[in-house]
């Protein structure tokens, strides 16, 4: 790879800028055709599912270059870089189309990312000293389609005009586009004199997306100032008041109420919570709902013992102590709304952003495993409203965004879900986690007065812009042609030289070479160094920053997300060796201005002339904070007779074919999980590895010496039936029963329950309206009593809260309420950890826990449609629950237990059949014969209620008793065998564990992205 320039604090943005000279060259590359052509076999794949005539195709990936190289240069590219010679060839210039094909070309549009570009240009460069400019493309030659046809097809599977342009015939342009320069001049935004009309008028035509009430702070602001604020300055409050950044909704004042089919009801369990008062009436005041509920629960824990968790709601990503010398962080986040724009950028630029959060953790700590979680709607569902993508192929989209920057990386995604409800359709929810390990003495950096401010890595273009403001925004069916200028393409290795040369900089010398660090998240520059210099004030010169191409102006410069970039507070005195460093790792480094000045303001300039200046304290301290009203209306519990129960069989079929059931190995499949060489649980189990594993383990530290094979479990809990107002639910009950499901995740194999720590991800429909908000409460609520009752503090957490669509006909659609509980356990020895697949015929298995015979929230509920005697919501017992989770945990560490798994989506007879399946091969299968004494259940629940709570756990015979000593609550469920079958004799159920897993693996209802993978 060749040496990036280094622009330092003297350079300007023109400077870091090429202009575009010499000759264009077009170069085709095919695959040989005695090789085959696997992306045309895709596509015939893709046509074929969409019923689309597509007889063959050809493809070649396509390189414009345009610089001064001669013809031995241009070979020596092709040669030495473009072309595999085994199985590649390569043609200068545009060929033809043959008689019958249709030629469907796809080339970025100009200013998008273009990643492979950006490594060819830089490979150019070491190869040949020259600095080309080089684009990138891919050319199909279809047969068998008219031109319309083949258009279609490409728009449908190969393209996204938002970031794309399609081209009927080759693209071979006489010169590569390019930025023209700004025209500097300096602009200020009349508000002084708007009314509260104009005002929010503004706030919209001009994406900030405030409120009327912030709207009006800050035209009280700049009134009293005498002076109308400069553009630069109302976007840097827009995004550092944005609901995405500041979770304004979550910290504000709260008015509730609560009533059972409109009567009051009492709150008064509430009186002695912090920060909650209860008024005369009934109602509530809730002070900074974020703070007063999952905040004080963690505090509360910190205060009575757990004293583990050494950082908290205040940096990028949550601390925890992994031993004497090391600690470990987890950040998870959300990236919906770009997802559900462009889904591969979005998501991959959303796994992107999750890693430099954790690199930007304290001083730095090294990403060692990502997450993720996705909630789509249905892939056959037709029914998708104008301005969005389909199901199918943003599925698609979003899992390769995630894989392809994970894998780049080098970073095992180790733990996952994927949730489908025909509400995602415009608004799917794309969450991306990840996970470092860093000393434990350097959990904590602060800028000092005088370091310099450094960004290192990407350059800063125009993509991005807005990005926190559209985040905080309702989705409508314009928002792709409106925010399209949002959408940010990641390099992932990019980002993977900067983490190396920041890995460098923390190690390499006696001391880290910065005093803190951030990523430009979102807000780019703007946030980043906003944060950084809260209490010192900062002075920036933005034309130090290194642009992609000309024509930004200084307010897009502030405030581009652009990808891969981090900013640094350097000691002056140890630039050179930082310098030193990212010349060696090829990064770009620039020197933006210093941190502290006497007024702790935040001060911009451009080329000399100041465009901004801003109080620290109006910026971090200023919003109005909202007072918002919460109504929570319980309905009476539904209960009816069920008038048919279903063959037990085949309800065990219909719930295993569910996509949210049924197997994930598809996905899961195109992720590394070997890259590291630290997961030694994984997300697939059993001697096929085929089991869906209830969490994964890594060892985040293997070269330690010190006599102990200590490893962190990662897992997640995800129970939307449970909390979805229009379906019965309470999000109450779904907070519990989600801290639930990941703590008992995390236990099945082998965590410690008393070293959980857990964040949270609310996502959820606009909280303009009192319902809405109200199910926030309920949800916090059940965020603060779960929490206490298993220890588990909550390190730190994210929002995503306008996530509703409105259609062109004036539909809202909104996601029901949803959220996403990530745990990070430890687990005292690794050697002692289990899986969940079935291992040894003979073996008994047990369940721990009682269900319960309310189906609400189940999918038996929603799938099997009416057949539930009781769909009420089940319980969740806050004072059992915790202490079997210990009860289990005490089992597996005593070596008493074979396997273990969770009961959660389908029931207790959907987790029996997935650990048969796990267990068995097609030479060695695995059955089981159901002779239950839980005969007070009835059976119907017993096999597929929900119920939170629920183990079930493999066990030698002779460890019964010792298990039943351990466990209150042990019912035994009958023996496993070598039958390949399970068996339930009273329910008539006999099904061949091998078609199970074929019904599992292979749902009818499911359009799989790729046949080979299945």
């Amino acid at each position: 790879m060749g040496n990036h320039t280094t622009i330092s604090a003297a350079d300007t943005a023109e400077s870091s800028i090429v202009p575009i000279s010499g000759r264009m060259y077009r170069v085709e590359v095919r695959t040989l055709p005695s090789r085959d052509d696997t992306r045309g076999a895709a596509l015939l794949r893709q046509a074929k599912r969409r019923r689309i005539g597509l007889s063959d195709v050809s493809t070649a990936k396509l390189y414009l270059i345009q610089g001064d190289l001669s013809k031995a240069q241009l070979d020596l590219i092709v040669n030495e870089l473009l072309v595999d010679p085994v199985f590649e060839r390569a043609t200068i210039g545009a060929t033809e189309p043959k008689s019958g094909e249709v030629c469907i070309e796809v080339h970025p549009l100009p200013g998008v990312m273009d990643p492979a570009a950006q490594s060819v240009q830089d490979a150019v460069f070491s190869l040949t000293g020259i600095r080309a400019h080089v684009s990138t493309g891919m050319r199909y030659d279809m047969h068998g389609l008219t031109e319309s046809d083949a258009t279609l097809l490409a728009e449908q599977t190969l393209a996204n005009t938002v970031i794309h342009a399609i081209h009927t015939s080759p693209f071979h342009p006489e010169t590569l586009p390019s930025g023209h320069e700004h025209s500097f001049q300096l602009r200020h935004v009349a508000i002084r004199d708007l009314s509260d009309e104009q005002l929010t008028k503004l706030s919209r035509d001009a994406h900030l997306f405030l409120s009327l009430t912030e709207m009006q702070r800050i035209r009280s602001y700049y009134q009293d100032a005498g002076r109308e604020p400069t553009d630069i300055e109302l976007e840097t409050l827009a995004q550092t008041w944005s609901e995405h950044c500041v979770h304004k909704t979550l910290k504000s004042t709260v008015s509730y109420r609560e009533s059972r089919d409109g009567e009051p009801t009492d709150t008064s369990r509430l009186k002695n919570r912090p920060g909650h008062t209860i008024n005369a009436d009934g109602s509530v005041t809730i002070e900074n709902l974020l703070k007063s509920t999952i905040a004080t629960a963690t505090f509360e824990l910190m205060d009575d013992g757990v004293d583990w968790a050494l950082s908290v709601f205040k940096d990028n990503a949550g601390i925890v102590a992994f031993d004497d010398e090391n600690a470990v962080c987890i950040k998870v986040e959300t990236h919906n709304h770009p997802s559900a724009i462009e889904p591969y950028g979005g998501a991959a630029t959303g796994i992107g952003g999750c890693i430099r959060d954790v690199i930007g953790t304290g001083l730095s700590a090294k990403p060692i495993a990502s997450t993720d979680v996705f909630c789509v709607s249905f892939p056959n569902d037709t029914s998708v409203p104008a301005g969005c993508i389909a199901p199918k192929r943003t599925l698609e989209q979003i899992v390769a965004g995630v894989r392809d920057y994970g894998n780049r990386m080098g970073i095992p995604t180790v733990n996952g879900a994927v949730y489908f409800d025909e509400r995602f359709v415009a608004n799917p929810l794309v969450f991306c986690g990840s996970i470092g390990i860093m000393p434990c003495d350097l959990t904590e950096g602060e800028a000092q007065p005088g370091d310099l401010i450094v960004a290192l890595g990407g350059r800063t273009g125009r993509d991005g812009i807005h990005g926190a403001t559209f985040s905080s925004a309702e989705l409508t069916d314009t928002h792709a042609d409106e925010f399209g200028h949002a959408v940010q393409i990641g390099n992932a290795i990019e980002e993977k030289r900067v983490l190396d040369a920041i890995m460098r900089a923390r190690d390499e010398h006696d001391a880290p070479l910065f005093s803190a660090i951030t990523d430009c998240g979102a807000g780019g520059f703007s946030s980043a160094v906003g944060e950084m210099g809260e209490k010192l004030g900062a002075n920036v010169q933005l034309e130090n920053a290194p642009l992609k191409y000309a024509g930004l102006s200084y307010t897009e410069i502030w405030i581009s997300e652009a990808q891969e970039r981090m900013v640094l507070a350097v000691p002056k005195e140890k630039l050179d060796a930082l310098q030193a460093i990212c010349d060696e790792e090829q990064v770009e480094l620039a020197v933006l201005g210093t941190f502290g000045n006497e007024h702790k303001e935040l001060v911009l300039s451009y080329r000399g002339t100041e465009v901004g200046r801003l109080a620290m304290s109006l910026l971090h301290d200023g919003i109005p904070m909202p007072t918002r009203d919460a109504v929570w209306n319980a309905k009476a519990p539904l209960i009816h007779r069920a008038t048919q129960i279903p063959a037990f069989g085949d309800a065990l079929q219909s719930l295993l074919s569910h996509p949210n059931i049924a197997s994930k190995h598809w996905i899961i499949r195109q992720y590394d999980h070997e890259v590291q060489g630290n997961v030694t649980t994984r997300p697939l189990v059993g001697p096929a590895l085929r089991g869906p594993g209830d969490a994964s383990i890594v060892n985040p530290v293997p070269e330690r010496t010190e006599s102990t094979d200590r490893g962190i479990a990662i897992g997640c809990g995800l129970q939307i039936g449970m909390g979805d107002p229009s379906r019965g639910g309470d999000p109450y009950l779904m907070a519990l029963a989600g801290i639930d499901e990941c703590v008992r995740n995390l236990v099945c194999v082998g965590a410690d329950p008393s070293r959980i720590a857990i964040l949270d991800n609310f996502c959820w429909p606009s909280c303009n309206d009192a319902e809405s908000m109200g199910w926030l409460v309920r949800a916090c609520e059940g965020c603060y009593d779960a929490a206490k009752a298993y220890r588990t503090p909550f390190v730190s957490g994210k929002d995503s809260l306008n996530n509703q669509f409105t259609t062109d006909d004036g539909r809202t659609i909104r996601i029901p309420p949803t959220l996403l509980i990530t745990g990070l356990g430890i687990v005292p020895s690794i050697a002692k950890s289990i899986t969940m697949d079935a291992k040894l015929a003979g073996n008994v298995l047990v369940l721990v826990g009682t269900p319960a015979t309310a189906m609400g929230g189940s999918h038996a509920q929603t799938v099997l449609g009416g057949v539930c005697a009781d769909v009420s919501m089940p319980a969740v017992d806050l004072q059992k629950l915790p202490a079997r989770a210990h009860a289990v945990a005490d089992m597996i560490a005593k070596g008493l237990v074979r396997s273990c798994h969770d009961v959660s989506d389908g029931g207790l007879l959907c987790a029996i059949t997935e650990m048969l399946i796990a267990g068995s091969t097609k030479h060695a299968p695995i059955g089981f014969e159901m002779a239950c004494d839980v005969a007070s259940i009835d059976p119907f629940a017993l096999a597929f209620a929900e119920t939170p709570g629920l183990y079930v756990m493999e066990i030698e015979p002779e460890h019964l008793d010792a298990c039943r000593s351990l466990a209150d609550e042990l019912h035994v469920l009958g023996t496993l065998n070598s039958s390949g079958s399970l068996v339930w004799s009273q329910q008539s159920v006999d099904e061949n564990v091998e078609e199970l897993a074929s019904i599992w693996r292979s749902p009818l209802n499911w359009s799989q992205a790729d046949p080979q993978l299945v």
